[in-house]
């Protein structure tokens, strides 16, 4: 018998924390900022609506309908009369398996940078700066250690399965990082050029509003930032009893996505200006810096401007940027355990250690190699893999998947049903491929 959630909070968290990652919190803030303010955030609260909500409900669907891994899900539900459609469905299944395993790969080498400021932040908070040389200073040994530990919080969780280790975590972290976040919020408001961060957040700039680039921008970060296009949602979504209606479900899930995502515009766009008071430098031309230097630069040089408030303030954030690491490692080693376990007929323990060995090698090689390796696959699975995945799930629930496809069963009853459907057959996909198209070039 297959495990399941628990509760529909315990869903709700866990699918939400999957969505919480590193994009809301170092990516949507300056996508924001450097796009019109809360011009960019109203186009995005639309474009959540219109395109990041459909893709949920899309790849939860397909789980839920399967309950199986990918891999089976997208081969069952791409079955027609003509043979190719079932094995592009398997194709791209095992591409999200390969996918989630190099994203776990990546994902914990920058989780382990976190790890290593964080603690390098701890230290100096408690006055044990002797033992920050090694945290602070970056080697492939280091690199190497912190990862294997982030490898091992990730699948100790995930080892007890969906109850005892997915769900039980996730109503531990979820709150946590929503507490982290706010308190955060709270310190860095209180600092000298706080405000005017919080107006060039919100408030909006109508002028950029309807320009290409801003749409363009905010239908990737809407799309990207629910963790779309690597099976993660898809394999939690079959972990949902066959009764469970869906639709709620993926609001709430993206509804509690778009809040942290808020919030953390709340935290990061006040810090840069806080920063810009203490005079750093927090821009490159005209655009606020963003993504790994404002994360590993600006702000690591704020917190050690602020002294031992800084500190703490810095051990805090990186905990924070941790927890969301945590929630979405979680969420993506499911896929590849899952598939191993359905596939190959092997316990969860056994599923988890191999996948877990297979992760920590990659990860040691993208250490070793750094240069050649990592934004080969950084650019594989952000530009390439998740897109078309996500483009092949509407496809699937559009065109391929026939019987119990309960959007096309209710397209032929009401009017707004029919509406629904086509929307996810043609419109999403359509926006979809601009999004494609537009990171490709």
């Amino acid at each position: 018998m297959r495990d399941s959630f628990h509760t529909r909070l315990g869903f709700i968290l866990a699918a939400a924390g999957s969505a919480i990652g590193l994009g809301n919190i170092w990516g949507f803030p300056t996508q924001v900022a450097n796009h019109g303010g809360a011009a960019f955030l109203l186009v995005y609260l639309v474009v959540i609506v219109v395109l990041a909500v459909p893709a949920l409900y899309t790849e939860l669907s397909i789980g839920h309908a399967a309950q199986a891994n990918p891999v089976k899900a997208l081969t069952m539900l791409s079955q027609t009369s003509r043979p190719i459609t079932a094995a592009s469905g398997k194709t791209i299944g095992y591409l999200n398996v390969i996918g989630a395993v190099l994203m776990l790969s990546f994902y914990h080498l920058v989780a382990a940078w976190m790890v290593a400021e964080g603690l390098t932040s701890l230290l100096t908070a408690l006055n044990l700066t002797a033992l920050t040389h090694w945290t602070d200073t970056p080697s492939i040994l280091r690199d190497i250690i912190l990862l294997l530990v982030f490898v091992a919080f990730t699948f100790g969780i995930v080892i007890n399965g969906v109850q005892n280790g997915i769900e039980r975590w996730a109503r531990r972290l979820m709150p946590l990082l929503v507490v982290l976040l706010l308190g955060l919020i709270a310190f860095i408001g209180t600092l000298p050029g706080a405000s005017d961060g919080f107006r060039a957040y919100l408030v909006p700039d109508f002028s950029s509003m309807w320009s290409a680039d801003l749409i363009v921008s905010a239908m990737g970060q809407a799309f990207f930032s629910l963790s779309i296009g690597l099976g993660g949602m898809m394999i939690y979504g079959s972990y949902l009893s066959k009764g469970t209606r869906l639709g709620r479900l993926t609001w709430s899930v993206a509804a509690l996505d778009t809040l942290v995502a808020f919030l953390a515009g709340l935290l990061i766009i006040p810090a840069l200006y806080v920063a810009m008071a203490q005079g750093l430098s927090v821009t490159e031309g005209e655009q606020l810096i963003g993504e790994g230097r404002l994360i590993f630069q600006v702000l690591p040089d704020l917190f050690e401007q602020l002294g031992a408030a800084g500190a703490w303030l810095g051990f805090g954030f990186f905990a924070l940027l941790s927890i969301a690491a945590l929630t979405s490692t979680i969420a993506t080693a499911e896929v590849p355990i899952a598939y191993a376990i359905e596939t190959h007929q092997i316990s969860r323990r056994k599923a988890a250690g191999i996948i877990a060995g297979c992760i920590s090698l990659i990860g040691c090689a993208l250490v070793i190699w750094f240069e050649p390796l990592f934004n080969w696959v950084v650019t594989y699975v952000t530009q390439f893999q998740l897109p078309l995945s996500g483009l092949f799930y509407f496809i699937v629930l559009g065109w391929f998947w026939q019987r119990s496809n309960r959007v096309r069963e209710l397209a032929g009853t009401q009017w707004r049903y029919r509406l629904l459907f086509w929307h996810l057959r043609l419109v999403c996909p359509l926006l979809l491929a601009w999004v494609f198209v537009d990171v490709a070039l």
